[in-house]
């Protein structure tokens, strides 16, 4: 069926509800003149607001808008989930040196309170609609309710969530453990598929992920089902079973136009700001704001990957130290310093890459120099900014397509992603093998259709044919051919963090689920501590919860990570 794409700048943009649980409560007690309270909600408003609230507790804020619930800020750039797991897996730079110094209690904020928010929310709205018989209202919202939280427990392993946002006097509420949350999301996604199946008073006025096509979301709800399977698969011996059911039912994502994305609307760029945050936040006055991978930019150069030109755009041609060009204390510090020896020892790049690929190895800390305007930053795909056509100009407040990027949640490259999962998990290699590959071509074809429209003023004779497609191809199947188990589990690994740039949230579960890839370059701390498997609990939340305690370190795995050893802190 045709997708229709949606656009977030609609009337309701800005009503960001006020509608708190105790749980993440501050103790300033002034009534908001502004603030929309329960009494005079509308269950059409309040999913608007569920609907924007559950997309940035992914992709965060580029501006601290006080029109959304993304304010505090955070150590990372512009905070989100995705952002988190992006930075623990060499796709964008990490920028502090010890693992568990750079992501502390206080950083956690953000994430915390806007789930809870979103949470009391959908509890606000779900007897409104149940007295007006808006079963499409209460889907989507049994739907994103499942996703936050399986998603929060991803995170921050057993959370509240019974006791949340149920009672205005309940200020401690306990953590579940995080396989009843589980349990928990995959009933409400059963009812969720029922209420898509009833037919509505009336639908939803505004439906940001699929403009009322509840045959789409149905596949959604069977997919996320899929993802949650798939990441218990370690401590649950129905996982597989239940996984492949669904499959052979075949009710999933199994094409891209079915895709659960979210569409940047790009129209405004402050209060509210709709274009994709990670363009807002590169595409400024002082340029770029973040260093990408050199890790991920390395392996898609050295490659011929073809999508690099869509992910990364070039504001230099050479980076100090590379290519013959002088080294620059001034704008790249470390083009003067000697490879550490342990990055002597794993046979990685090291500070500078060829080809004016500048970005930061993982857990450089230094401070900013002056390299705004020269760094490499986010191309095309997926937030919307300029294509890498060889032009080499430095970036400004408009550029690209300004913004028009999209959020992905569940695509159908990644459903062949977790196939080929489980088919490794099965020995059977031949069926990894052929889901790894449609997983590939789904993604670069996504891409390519991605920016399509968005080239603007960009010479498009630089986007890579088919050939060259092809040629990318038959490497990475003649690699897996060669590679033993291992091997070919390292391909599954990069090719998986490759097509989720944008999304760091799969690549952290995939990473702490297998350890693989093994091929990630090293932190450039030698001994940067042990890998974080699971986030701190907001200090706030902590102080205000008495039956809530704060993690001993941040290596206390969640319940679905029993991976005998946690991937290296290298």
């Amino acid at each position: 069926m045709k997708r229709i794409t949606r656009n977030i700048f609609t009337a309701f943009f800005g009503m960001a509800l006020v509608l708190v649980s105790c749980e993440t409560t501050e103790l300033d007690l002034t009534a908001n003149p502004n603030a929309l309270t329960p009494d005079l909600a509308s269950a059409d408003f309040l999913l608007n607001s569920v609907q924007e609230d559950f997309v940035r507790q992914f992709e965060g804020d580029a501006d601290n808008d006080p029109n959304d619930n993304w304010q505090s800020g955070g150590n990372t750039t512009g905070d989100g989930f995705n952002e988190l797991g992006m930075e623990l897996t060499r796709i964008v730079n990490m920028s502090g040196r010890n693992y568990v110094s750079t992501y502390q209690g206080s950083d956690m904020t953000d994430e915390w309170s806007n789930a809870y928010r979103i949470l009391a929310n959908i509890r606000t709205m779900q007897p409104l609609a149940e007295e007006a018989g808006l079963t499409h209202h209460l889907a989507i919202g049994e739907f994103i309710e499942a996703f936050l939280f399986v998603t929060m427990v991803d995170f921050f392993g057993d959370v509240p969530y019974s006791e949340a946002a149920i009672a205005d006097d309940n200020f401690n509420p306990v953590a579940d453990p995080g396989a009843s949350i589980y349990d928990a999301a995959l009933a409400l996604l059963d009812q969720a598929i029922v209420n898509f199946n009833s037919d509505p008073s009336a639908k939803p006025p505004t439906d940001f992920y699929y403009a009322g096509d509840e045959d789409q979301w149905i596949k959604a709800c069977n997919t996320l089902k899929m993802k949650i399977y798939l990441q218990r698969r370690l401590v649950d011996a129905s996982a597989a079973a239940s996984f492949n059911a669904i499959i052979a039912a075949g009710d999933y994502i199994s094409d891209t136009e079915d895709d659960l994305i979210f569409q940047w609307g790009a129209t405004s760029a402050s209060q509210p700001d709709n274009r994709h945050p990670r363009y807002g936040i590169n595409y400024t006055v002082s340029g770029a704001g973040e260093y990408m991978s050199n890790w991920l930019m390395n392996l898609m150069d050295t490659t011929d990957d073809p999508r690099i030109r869509y992910y990364f755009y070039r504001q230099n041609a050479t980076v100090p130290g590379a290519d013959g060009t002088p080294v620059d204390e001034q704008t790249l510090n470390c083009s003067l310093e000697p490879v550490p020896q342990h990055y002597l020892d794993f046979g990685t790049t090291f500070c500078n890459l060829p080809n004016g690929y500048w970005g930061r190895d993982h857990g450089d800390a230094d401070g900013i120099p002056p390299d705004g305007l020269l760094r490499t930053t986010y191309g095309t795909y997926p937030v919307g900014g300029k294509f890498d056509d060889d032009s080499f100009e430095a970036i400004g407040l408009v550029a690209g397509a300004a913004g028009l990027g999209i959020t992905n949640l569940l695509t159908a490259y990644n459903t062949d992603f977790m196939i080929a999962e489980m088919a490794m998990a099965a020995g059977d290699e031949p069926g990894a093998k052929t889901a790894l590959l449609n997983a590939l071509d789904k993604s670069v074809a996504k891409v390519q259709a991605f920016a399509a429209s968005r080239l603007g003023d960009a010479d498009g004779s630089f986007q890579p044919d088919a050939t060259a497609i092809s040629d990318y191809r038959d490497a990475v199947e003649a690699a897996w051919d060669g590679a033993d188990i291992e091997g070919k589990s390292n391909i599954l690994g990069e090719q998986l963090f490759i097509a989720s740039f944008g999304n760091g949230v799969e690549p952290y579960n995939f990473y702490r689920r297998t350890g693989f890839p093994t091929t990630l370059q090293p932190n450039l701390e030698p001994n940067p501590d042990v890998f974080i498997r699971s986030m701190y609990y907001p200090t706030n939340s902590v102080n205000n919860n008495s039956s809530i305690s704060q993690k001993a370190n941040q290596q206390q795995p969640v319940f679905w990570d029993n991976n005998g050893s946690a991937p290296a802190a290298n």
